[in-house]
């Protein structure tokens, strides 16, 4: 919980200031400077201090879009503690739209990172020391990879108690208690004692509006909960529901793939999902669910190859169907101009 001087890659932040950051590291080979670019809003009144990021993966856009709107947000006050806003943490993949780094590395599998290890390595290092630490909780914003979209979802420790009641503030209606995976950011911010959400929803490479509203909701209502901001929720949060499991159904052949099942969708231990056909037009297999429970991750280019995960399906103890209506209520929810939600 910071009350003093916040210092971030050099720059000094006192409380009450809001100031615009730009970490460097390495160049390019041109000679030209790439930086971080972080924002970073403090109350004169001590509080939790909060680090949202975005584009760990340089081609997952639609964090990009939830922080700008955040930034834009004029109503949006910070009444004690401190908001750190990080737009594209991967800055060399959105300038590739790429996943990855140059070296080809995926940064968050380098996490903690090291000042002297490779380029991935120290990008991961530079952001734990000048950001994650200062942090008493974080966001990472996702979408799936590329031809792959994701429900909106949040995946944490749902076994630590103060976590899952952060997912669940954050009102998106499914929540998946998600081991911790090495090298990934996540796990770099539990164990410097940050407690950290992550957030799935949209493609890779593509805005998708529903997902970003549901972002931006979620964020603030956080950031409401943990009191950097003072007014109250005006909408009710969607009770959400817990996956302990889940598993992605793979192609047993190649071929071109027709759809019987999307996003959102309920499905039984051996719906049919999907088609798989020959170019002369023969069905040659038919994809089937090997549990029963919600899609919540599927590919979208309409080719498969043997092997190929094609629909991720978590498993739920509660009622699926009731599950289900709550992520059509979720879309309703989210109808509203995304302006009325800091009034």
């Amino acid at each position: 919980m910071e009350t003093n001087d916040l210092i971030i890659g050099g720059f000094t932040v006192k409380p009450g200031e809001t100031k615009q950051i730009e970490i460097a590291v390495a160049k390019l080979y041109t000679d030209t400077d790439i930086c971080i670019p972080v924002h970073v809003r403090r109350s004169k009144k001590p509080g939790p201090t909060v680090f949202v990021s975005a584009a760990v993966h340089g081609d997952e856009l639609n964090g990009i879009e939830i922080i700008r709107r955040l930034i834009q947000l004029k109503s949006l006050k910070i009444s004690s503690g401190t908001l750190i806003l990080v737009p594209m943490l991967n800055v060399y993949g959105v300038l590739n739209q790429s996943r990855y780094m140059p070296d080809r590395r995926d940064l968050n599998r380098c996490f903690p990172g090291s000042a002297k290890g490779s380029l991935a390595g120290r990008v991961a290092d530079i952001f734990l020391e000048e950001i994650v630490k200062h942090c008493d909780y974080g966001i990472d914003l996702h979408t799936g990879a590329i031809h792959r979209s994701n429900l909106p979802q949040i995946r944490a420790n749902l076994n630590d108690p103060e976590t899952r009641t952060l997912a669940e503030v954050f009102g998106v209606p499914v929540l998946l208690n998600a081991d911790l995976r090495d090298g990934s950011l996540r796990q770099a911010a539990v164990e410097s004692d940050t407690r950290i959400l992550l957030y799935e929803a949209g493609q890779a490479l593509r805005f998708d509006e529903l997902s970003i509203q549901a972002g931006v909701k979620g964020v603030l209502n956080v950031i409401r909960h943990l009191g950097l901001v003072n007014r109250k929720l005006r909408r009710k949060i969607l009770t959400p529901y817990i996956a302990n499991h889940s598993s992605w159904v793979r192609a047993n052949c190649s071929g071109i793939v027709h759809d019987l099942k999307n996003l959102g969708d309920q499905v039984q231990k051996g719906t049919p999902l999907a088609e798989i056909g020959s170019p002369f037009g023969e069905v040659i297999d038919i994809v089937t669910a090997n549990k029963s429970g919600i899609i919540i991750g599927k590919q979208n280019i309409p080719l498969v190859q043997e092997g190929d995960a094609m629909f991720h399906i978590a498993f739920f103890s509660e009622d699926d169907a009731e599950i289900a209506e709550k992520i059509s209520e979720m879309q309703d929810a989210l109808a509203p101009p995304i302006q009325d939600i800091a009034r």
